[in-house]
């Protein structure tokens, strides 16, 4: 007799999806075909899994209907990244369909998994051919058809014949995306997906693998952060943050050290995966740099102690703040919500009047969640939200139908130097439909480009990137690499500015110093002598310096 999915399967089956795309996740990382350090398909898709896994977790024996929903609440709410709010989408769909099911047969499993898809793929404005749309619809069409010629077929059945025709669809996805094709592999999106099906599949067969993998944050692990007294602050900042450790040649003892020298009251936890850090400092721009050089930046918080309570500081430390949402009533108009990553950036927007900052970037996509908490804290009727970054856009929009009391508004600003312009022309006697527009215009009339560094060894667009060169990107294309900084720059200085530039602004990183700021400005104003320079020390990480130039 076939097997039904009910609620306590279910449960289980998305708890070992979520284990095996966090066992995988370095896998579908390395399956990104640009170089440049980002927020990383595989943890995006891992971190919005884990929500899930955490949620469940909690359940006593659910009804089907009562588990798929949790589940697809907080993927949504945990989602970051593209692939991530895509991943919540796909549930989304799929738990419109178990709600209406005691339990689950395989036809009711394949017409889940097609209303997934079609959640999915109404939820993107352009979607593209060789992602993990794709191979997300091709295994349900599949498993649909195998269900019209076999009505008895069972849940296993449906997900062992998604999983196979998935992994035909996958191996497609190579010669459907140019960009994939000239590198040579298959999407890390639709690897993503798959992985988590076939975790799912070995759930539903009674299988649990034995995997060295963390507990969910949600559990206190501990008296280390709890340990934290309430005592007179010498430094303003409680930094938090956990870092991969894909370097694992770099020394934690060296880490220590250089925290310790810049602070106080330091915990730093580690293992053969990751590295956890806790300190007090006044320069948290440094000590993210230094968690950088082991690997990309999974979580990261930064409180102001002085703004604080001591007794929620040592509430927030041991991870047990309340997740419940306070919704701040409304004061004004008008009010925003902005994410960059820099302690100089987050001093910028606060100066343009942004009410609440969400701390993130590349490399450490903020999830919907933190953002829709954000708004929450906006005493505005009106709230713009400005992510700063393609990857947070999609987990930024899937926040507005969350908000019930107030007027959300997205500015699909991609990076930081969009985000000032949108805000420069702000007006607060105009509608809001109206300065929408003029910020959009804004935006659109930034050149932006980059310096950063290659995170991985690559042959991106017929040019071979080694790990640790020196890129620079202009529009999110690669415009040169190089051994030298210097290199990089000149190249993207020339690329991006014109003799007729207006204006200019350099923003330059935490590994960078006012000198460096000052060979850029020496070399911006060789292009643009008549533009007006500034610079700006941003502080931010991954990016040594952030350009723009208007007119």
């Amino acid at each position: 007799m076939s097997k039904l999915i009910d609620g306590q399967l279910f449960c289980a089956m998305v708890i070992e999806g979520a284990l095996s795309i966090e066992e995988k996740k370095e896998e579908a990382n390395e399956l990104n075909v640009f170089p440049v350090p980002d927020g990383d398909t595989g943890t995006n898709m891992s971190l919005t899994m884990a929500s899930a896994r955490s949620e469940v977790s909690k359940l006593n024996e659910p009804e089907l209907s009562a588990a798929s929903a949790a589940t697809a609440s907080a993927l949504l709410r945990g989602a970051r990244g593209n692939s991530g709010v895509i991943l919540s989408l796909l549930f989304r769909g799929i738990s419109k369909h178990l709600k209406k099911c005691s339990t689950a047969n395989g036809q009711d499993l394949a017409l889940a998994l097609n209303e997934g898809v079609q959640a999915a793929y109404k939820a993107v404005m352009k979607p593209a051919e060789g992602t993990i749309l794709t191979v997300s619809r091709v295994a349900a069409q599949h498993v649909v058809e195998l269900c019209q010629s076999n009505p008895e077929i069972d849940c296993g059945e449906v997900l062992r014949a998604a999983i196979d025709r998935g992994h035909e669809a996958l191996a497609e996805t190579t010669h459907q995306n140019p960009v994939l094709e000239k590198a040579g592999v298959v999407d890390a999106g639709g690897f993503g997906f798959l992985t988590i099906l076939e975790g799912m599949y070995d759930a539903y067969n009674g299988i649990h693998k034995e995997r060295k993998i963390a507990e969910p944050e949600q559990t206190k692990t501990g008296a280390t952060f709890s340990d934290i007294k309430d005592e007179d602050i010498t430094f303003t900042y409680c930094t938090e943050f956990i870092a991969e450790r894909r370097d694992k040649s770099r020394n934690v003892q060296r880490l220590r050290a250089f925290l310790n020298d810049i602070g106080d009251s330091l915990v730093v936890v580690d293992d053969d995966d990751i590295i956890k850090v806790h300190v007090h400092t006044d320069r948290p721009n440094e000590a993210l740099a230094a968690g950088l050089k082991f690997g990309q930046l999974l979580t990261v918080k930064i409180e102001n102690m002085r703004q604080q309570h001591s007794a929620k500081i040592v509430e927030e430390a041991a991870g047990l703040q309340s997740k419940e949402r306070k919704i701040a009533e409304p004061e004004k108009r008008y009010g925003f919500v902005s994410v960059a990553a820099g302690e100089g950036l987050i001093g910028v927007f606060k100066d343009l009047g942004v009410d609440e900052m969400v701390q993130g970037g590349q490399t450490m996509n903020p999830s919907t969640d933190d953002i829709l908490h954000a708004i929450d804290a906006v005493p505005a009727e009106v709230v713009f939200v400005l992510p700063n970054n393609k990857n947070i856009i999609m987990a930024a929009e899937q926040a507005v139908p969350l908000c019930e009391s107030k007027t959300v508004i997205i500015l699909p600003t991609k990076n930081i130097p969009q985000g000032i312009s949108a805000l420069l022309v702000f007006d607060p006697e105009a509608e809001p439909e109206d300065n929408r527009e003029a910020m959009l215009d804004a935006a659109a009339n930034v050149r932006a480009g980059q310096v950063t560094y290659a995170a991985r060894n690559s042959d991106f667009d017929g040019k071979k990137i080694k790990e640790g060169e020196y890129l620079s990107l202009f529009e999110s294309k690669l415009c040169a690499n190089s051994r030298k900084l210097d290199d990089a720059i000149k190249k993207l200085v020339r690329e991006m500015t014109r003799k007729e530039c207006s204006f200019i602004n350099i923003i330059y990183g935490a590994d960078m110093t006012e000198e460096d700021a000052a060979r850029v400005e020496k070399m911006a104003h060789k292009e643009a002598p008549d533009a007006e320079i500034t610079v700006i020390n941003g502080g931010q990480p991954v990016y040594y310096f952030i350009l723009s130039a208007e007119g």
